[in-house]
């Protein structure tokens, strides 16, 4: 029974806050929505102005009270048609609604000059409709002009008690005007909001697909070309096969930490960090890494960029590149600009262009201690493509070639002038520091750093 009460407690403590987060979350969303757009039955109440001309038709002594009762019935006619087709613009701006509107003027002249008396409130209704029908600079002379106009038909009947149909044939146009305007402007403000909204989840989406394809198409060909190496070296070297296996572990841990911060778009590259990365990949791949890094200190969002072009560059000289036995990533630093190239001494890939999706098997290099080449399959995300002459360009080239434009750089990728493939980058950056050069062809023991000005 205890236990039971306990059970109990514990499930209204979770739909407690469950209950209020959605009840608040509802009655957000209630607030934020600003109901249906108005439409003519807002304006059709007015019509109750016309009910004492309609009690005159049957006093005594009106005259013609058939005429008056027609003249009333195509009045009220108008209006309905008139303030119903005020609510679009392009019923609002057809020929047959502005035709209908001058009828109504001649209409309500007609019979106020008639009948004057309650027939004179019926300069009001054409006030209410020309108001809902008119927009922009017209609306104020259109407003001037029948409100004079009022004044005139019902100071010819009533004398000084025109003022009062002019004050209320001017109010009720342009009341009327100013709240459907701003009535409209409200809803058009709303689509935009939503519509730039949908444009951020749609951007935020294709941020974390490319992320995801650059994050997972590298992981992927790492883990191939190294489980390939511990295969290898498995039967006569153990212990450098338990480095490689211990290396996937850790690329394994990396990529969900990586996976993570891209999830929550905190995610931000360092350029040394995808050096040494790049250095392992391809030293495990059977490829020679030379790297060469110069110039001043580099702001953290363009090293995250070329972080991601050494990135993808490598990924595909592993994936892609044929009898690639040497791969150079040289980075110059300048006052004002950065250029990262990527180059293989590969053959390309040669062959028609091919288009494919999700994840690919791509070729993967890796060498065996006497120095014959043998060729695995390397696993990556994404949509690639292999042209001729050994271009190559994808999913991945393509997404950083856009990031790249985005912050005023560029990308070319390409066979190169003596064979191989090169991938370069370019990036405008601040003046900075006095920076290094590092100059690696080996391990990361072997780096030797010296200053710049030598």
């Amino acid at each position: 029974m205890t236990q039971g009460k306990q059970g109990t407690k514990k499930r209204r403590h979770w739909w407690g806050p469950a209950s209020c987060r959605l009840e608040a979350r509802q009655a957000r969303k209630s607030s934020e929505t600003p109901g249906p757009p108005p439409t003519g039955f807002t304006l059709l109440p007015w019509l109750l102005l016309g009910m004492g001309a309609f009690s005159n038709l049957f006093q005594a002594g009106t005259r013609q009270p058939v005429l008056g009762g027609i003249g009333l019935f195509v009045f009220n006619s108008l209006y309905i048609y008139v303030v119903f087709r005020a609510f679009t613009k392009q019923t609002r701006e057809a020929r047959s609604t502005r035709v209908a509107l001058v009828l109504m003027g001649v209409l309500t002249c007609a019979l106020a000059l008639g009948y004057g008396g309650s027939w004179l409130y019926f300069f009001p209704l054409l006030g209410l409709a020309t108001g809902a029908v008119t927009r922009g600079p017209w609306l104020g002379r259109t407003g001037l002009a029948l409100t004079a106009l009022a004044a005139a038909v019902a100071s010819y009947r009533e004398g000084w008690d025109a003022v009062n149909i002019a004050y209320a044939t001017f109010l009720s146009t342009m009341v009327t005007a100013a709240i459907l305007s701003l009535s409209e402007a409200v809803r058009e403000l709303r689509a935009a909001r939503e519509e730039l909204a949908r444009r951020a989840v749609e951007e935020e989406r294709l941020r974390f697909s490319r992320d995801l394809h650059d994050l997972l198409g590298h992981t992927m060909s790492v883990i191939v070309v190294k489980s390939e190496a511990a295969r290898r070296l498995a039967p006569r070297d153990l212990d450098a096969a338990v480095a490689q296996i211990t290396d996937i572990e850790s690329v394994g841990r990396q990529a969900l930490t990586e996976i993570r911060e891209a999830v929550t778009g905190y995610r931000e590259g360092s350029l040394s960090t995808e050096l040494d990365r790049a250095r392992s990949v391809l030293e495990a791949a059977g490829v020679q890494p030379v790297v060469h890094h110069s110039g001043p200190p580099l702001a953290a969002q363009t090293e995250a960029l070329l972080g991601w072009v050494v990135r993808e560059a490598v990924t595909n000289v592993v994936r892609h590149g044929r009898g690639v036995a040497r791969c150079e990533i040289s980075v110059e630093g300048e006052v004002g600009r950065v250029r990262l190239r990527v180059t293989d001494d590969g053959g390309g890939c040669g062959g028609t262009a091919t288009a494919g999706s999700g994840v690919g098997v791509g070729a993967g290099k890796t060498r065996e201690p006497d120095g014959t080449a043998t060729a695995g399959s390397g696993i990556g995300a994404g949509a690639g493509e292999t042209g001729e002459g050994g271009t190559r360009t994808g999913t991945g080239l393509r997404g950083l070639r856009e990031r790249l434009a985005v912050a005023g750089g560029r990308l070319e990728a390409g066979a190169g002038a003596r064979g191989g493939f090169v991938v370069t980058a370019e990036l405008p950056v601040g003046v900075g520091d006095a920076g290094h050069v590092v100059t690696s062809a080996g391990p990361a023991s072997e780096r030797v750093s010296v200053p710049t000005g030598t």
